[in-house]
C-alpha cells in the first residue's frame, strides 16, 4: 500500500508542510519509523524519538518547528488523537476479501444480498436473511435465518449472528463473537428456587442463613431476538444474548469491547462503551454515554443512567442515578472508594498500635 504525505493532508482536512510529494508505505512510533513510514509524533514529548528513527515525514503537534526537527515534510494538528480514527482508517487494508460471493459459501435462494458484497470462504447465510450494500463477510460466518442487517457491515472470520436478529447501518463484529444466542435461563418447576427463596427471605429481612439447593432445571426459551442500533461494534469473543419475549436491545453508538457478556433482556443506550469483561446481568437497563470499565460487573433488573462511569474492577449491584462515577464492590461514588482505600491502607498500623495498646494494658493489669 502506497501513499503521499499530501494524500494524508486530505484525508485529515489540513494543510501539508514541504514535500507533500513524499511516497510512504505505513505509518510507526517516532523511533521505529523508516524513511517510507510516517512518524506519529503529535506531542512534544515524542520529538526526541523522531532522531533516532529514520523517518522524513511526521504528524506533529500545532506549532512544530518541522524543518529544525530534520524532516522533508510533516503534517501538524491542534489536538494530535483527533487524527487517529481518519488516518488508521485511511492506511487500514481492509479484510482482503475478494469482491463477490466465494463458490463455497452457502447463500439460501431467498437471501437478499445488496451491492457491492464481499462474502469469504465457507460462509453461511441462511433463508430469509436481508444484507444492505457493501457487507464484507470474512470466513466460516454464519447469519442466521430472518436476520437483516443493514449497509457497509463488516463480519470478521468465525463471527456468529443467530436468526431473528435486527441490526442497522456500519455494524462491526470481530472474530468468534456471537450474536442472538439463547439466554441463560431457568427455573424449578416443583418448588420455588433455592434462589428465589434466598432472595424473598432477605427482602423480608428474615434467616437467610439456611438454603435447601434446588433441582429439576427447566428451560426457558428465549422467543425474542436481538436488535441493534447504527454504528455498534462488537470486539472478539463477546456474546449478546437473544431476549426471552422481547428483544434485548443496543443503541447506536455503542462500542463493546473483547470478552463481553450482555444478558438476555438487557437494554443498552446510545453511545455506551464496554471494555473487556465487563458483565451485563439480564434485564439490566443502561443509560445513554455509560462508560463501564475492564471487568465491571452490572446485576440483574438494576438501572444505570445516563453519563456513568464505572471505574475497572466495579460490581455494581444497585442503581445508579445519572452522571455519577462510581468504583469499587460494592459499587460507591469514586470519592468514597477512594477514602476507603486510603483507610485501608493503615489498617496494618492501626492493627499494630491495636496490638501495642493492647500488650500495654496487661502489663497494667498485671502489676496490679
Amino acid at each position: 500500500m502506497q501513499f503521499t504525505l499530501a494524500d494524508i493532508a486530505e484525508a485529515l482536512g489540513t494543510k501539508v508542510l514541504g514535500r507533500g510529494d513524499l511516497v510512504l508505505t505505513g505509518a510507526a512510533e517516532p523511533a521505529d519509523a523508516g524513511p517510507d513510514q510516517i512518524a506519529l509524533a503529535m506531542d512534544p514529548k515524542y520529538a526526541d524519538g523522531l532522531a533516532q528513527g529514520q523517518a522524513r515525514a511526521a504528524l506533529l503537534w500545532e506549532g512544530a518547528d518541522w524543518q529544525a526537527l530534520g524532516l522533508e515534510g510533516a503534517v501538524c494538528l491542534a489536538r494530535g488523537k483527533t487524527a487517529m480514527p481518519l488516518l488508521t482508517k485511511a492506511l487500514d487494508p481492509g479484510l482482503g476479501i475478494e469482491p463477490g460471493i466465494h463458490p463455497s459459501a452457502i447463500v439460501h435462494p431467498t437471501a437478499v444480498i445488496g451491492d457491492g458484497a464481499a462474502i469469504g470462504p465457507l460462509v453461511v447465510i441462511e433463508k430469509d436473511v436481508v444484507i444492505g450494500s457493501n457487507a464484507h463477510i470474512a470466513p466460516h460466518v454464519s447469519v442466521g435465518y430472518g436476520t437483516r442487517i443493514g449497509d457497509d457491515m463488516t463480519l470478521h472470520a468465525g463471527a456468529r449472528i443467530a436468526h431473528g436478529c435486527i441490526i442497522g447501518d456500519r455494524f462491526t463484529l470481530q472474530s468468534n463473537a456471537v450474536i442472538g444466542g439463547d439466554g441463560f435461563s431457568f427455573v424449578t418447576l416443583e418448588k420455588e428456587s433455592a434462589v428465589e427463596s434466598l432472595r424473598g427471605n432477605m427482602a423480608e429481612g428474615e434467616d437467610a442463613s439456611k438454603v435447601v439447593g434446588s433441582a429439576h432445571w427447566a428451560r426457558v426459551h428465549s422467543l425474542g431476538g436481538v436488535e441493534i442500533g447504527d454504528d455498534v461494534e462488537v470486539g472478539a469473543t463477546s456474546t449478546i444474548d437473544r431476549g426471552t419475549i422481547r428483544a434485548t436491545r443496543i443503541g447506536s453508538g455503542t462500542k463493546i469491547d473483547c470478552q463481553v457478556q450482555v444478558g438476555h433482556n438487557a437494554v443498552v443506550g446510545e453511545h455506551v462503551m464496554m471494555c473487556g469483561n465487563v458483565g451485563v446481568s439480564g434485564s439490566a437497563k443502561i443509560g445513554n454515554r455509560v462508560v463501564l470499565g475492564g471487568k465491571v460487573g452490572v446485576s440483574d433488573n438494576i438501572f444505570i443512567g445516563d453519563d456513568v462511569i464505572a471505574g475497572g474492577g466495579t460490581n455494581i449491584y444497585t442503581n445508579v442515578p445519572a452522571g455519577r462515577a462510581v468504583l469499587g464492590s460494592p459499587a460507591v461514588k469514586i470519592e468514597t472508594e477512594m477514602a476507603i482505600r486510603r483507610e485501608l491502607r493503615r489498617l496494618p498500623r492501626l492493627a499494630q498500635t491495636l496490638r501495642d495498646l493492647q500488650k500495654t494494658v496487661s502489663n497494667l493489669v498485671d502489676k496490679t
